[in-house]
């Protein structure tokens, strides 16, 4: 129930080419607190509902949980999130021994692509590809929740 992530910028579409898998992503926000956030999600034809804590200091771990819910459930949560619903796609890049998550977001984030990559410690060892940009772990504003919030769009 712990996550360790690392966030990063993404500098080409190269990760496209090596991508195992692409999947829709609809999410919004019932709570964007400091110390927590709510988060609902459809992501292809499956609904979640996740809970995270707070980060450490360092931005990369962090309390989660998350749990499957009917999808049409999940319909009606979004419609009682706070306004900017995330609209994406996901990539999943294997690369090395891990696997990096790539979100291509639109809307009023269009334009910002972001790799994840969920690691077992915080030290832990990973290969970085040739797309991937510069480092953005702990820098609030590319949370997906202030993303809902202040978007890409009107920095």
């Amino acid at each position: 129930m712990i996550e360790i992530e690392r966030k990063f910028l993404v500098k080409s579409n190269n990760y496209r080419e090596a991508a195992t898998s692409k999947t829709r992503i609809v999410q919004g926000f019932l709570n964007t607190h400091p110390e927590r956030t709510v988060r609902v999600r459809i992501k292809g034809d499956q609904g979640f509902l996740t809970i995270k804590g707070k980060t450490n200091k360092g931005g990369t771990t962090r309390f989660e949980w998350e749990k499957e819910i009917k999808l049409n459930e999940t319909q009606e949560l979004l419609k009682l999130s706070e306004e900017g619903v995330v609209d994406k796609v996901r990539y999943e890049v294997p690369y090395g021994n891990h696997v990096y998550e790539v979100d291509e977001f639109f809307g009023s984030n269009e334009g910002l692509v972001i790799a994840e990559l969920e690691l077992n410690n915080e030290n832990e060892h990973f290969e970085k590809p040739d797309w991937l940009g510069e480092e953005v772990t702990g820098e609030v504003k590319y949370y997906n929740s202030q993303l809902s919030n202040k978007p890409y769009i009107s920095w």
